[in-house]
């Protein structure tokens, strides 16, 4: 059973997502949060496998209580799926540089919401191909990026080749299959080449791969119009 923190200061909201939540059978809603407070405090006291993560909330926002959750460095750790109304959100780019292993637009499918709780709670980055790679290459362009873009450079002069391709290939949204068809290397071997990007760049799952891509300038973002 996959249990589930809901994190939301609308309480039709919340509300809603525990009636979604509690209809599938492997999934359930073990607790609600009003603030980020909450969430942190709740967090703490109830380990659920993932949080459902309102970015906008009062008292303490969704992205400093992603940074004090994930900070506490849990074991099994803890999952935080970044719900949000604006797919183009700083604050989105900013949870997933923390560790937030993705993110969903509030009007996202019911069906595409549990499927992507089970996504993290297995372990896996949830990125929505169609907005994840807006938001980085919107948000990395921003002066706050900087700072890190140096040091995610610096991060990139410890792997090898092959670790750098697949690394490009992970930042444009492929998935295992994907990049082993294009390196002509089965599935198994690009899972072993994630685990040890995610290992040598200290990375918690893919979300944060992708961003790294960018900042370092291995891949770069398209043009703005």
């Amino acid at each position: 059973m996959i249990r589930v923190l809901i994190a939301d200061d609308q309480a039709l909201v919340r509300a809603g997502f525990r009636v979604l939540v509690d209809s599938a059978e492997d999934l359930k809603s073990v607790g609600e949060a009003a603030d980020g407070a909450q969430a942190v405090a709740l967090a703490k006291e109830l380990h659920p496998d993932v949080v459902l993560m309102d970015i906008r909330m009062p008292v303490l926002d969704g992205l400093e209580a992603t940074r004090q959750i994930l900070a506490a460095g849990s074991e099994p750790p803890i999952r935080i799926v970044v719900l949000t109304t604006f797919d183009l959100d700083e604050y989105v780019y900013m949870a997933l540089k923390l560790g937030a292993s993705g993110f969903l637009l509030k009007d996202t499918p019911p069906e595409t919401l549990l499927n992507g709780i089970r996504l993290v709670a297995a372990g896996e980055a949830l990125l929505s191909p169609s907005v994840m790679r807006h938001v980085i290459e919107e948000f990395v362009h921003t002066p706050k990026a900087g700072p890190a873009t140096a040091a995610a450079t610096a991060e990139l002069a410890g792997l090898t080749a092959r670790e750098l391709e697949v690394l490009a290939l992970v930042a444009q949204g492929r998935s295992n299959t994907e990049i082993g068809e294009r390196l002509y290397v089965t599935p198994a071997t690009v899972k072993t080449h994630i685990s040890r990007l995610l290992m040598k760049l200290q990375a918690r799952d893919r979300a944060q791969l992708i961003v790294i891509s960018y900042e370092s300038g291995l891949v770069s973002p398209r043009p703005r119009s």
